[in-house]
């Protein structure tokens, strides 16, 4: 799979995502160096629904800004998730297809349990199929 990264500083926790992700996925890194994490949500997104990536992931040191910024591309469908659980749900309940999360407050383990957990769905719940759909 082909996954979209991008991510506004750099520290172990980027790392351990980025490490992670090259392990079984091909990383497409979107960004230069000092790209403003409002651009690095949207370049992300792009790439998600132009088909360059199959999914994203973005990371700030909220998460917030990037998934807002995602959230702007049509077609993007990005969660904010801290936990495995809610990584999960996002993919399977609300089909995300772009994952984004802080850099600052998430520890490079748990980081890399939420991304694992977002990774290992293969896709939405049919029975939410109408409910995806009204999101637009």
């Amino acid at each position: 799979m082909r996954i979209a990264f991008a991510a506004d500083d750099s520290n172990e926790t980027t790392a351990a995502v980025v490490r992670h992700l090259a392990e079984e996925h091909e990383v497409l890194d979107v960004a230069a160096a000092g790209t403003p994490w409002p651009d690095l949500g949207t370049l992300v997104g792009r790439a998600v629904v132009e088909g360059r990536a199959d999914l994203g992931v973005v990371m700030c040191w909220t998460g917030t800004g990037t998934a807002i910024a995602a959230n702007k591309v049509p077609g993007v469908r990005a969660a904010l998730a801290w936990d495995p659980w809610i990584a999960r749900g996002a993919r399977l309940w609300n089909d995300a297809n772009v994952l984004a999360m802080s850099l600052k407050r998430l520890a490079p383990d748990v980081a890399v349990e939420v991304l694992a957990a977002f990774l290992a769905v293969d896709g939405p719940d049919p029975s939410e199929a109408a409910n995806i759909a009204s999101l637009g």
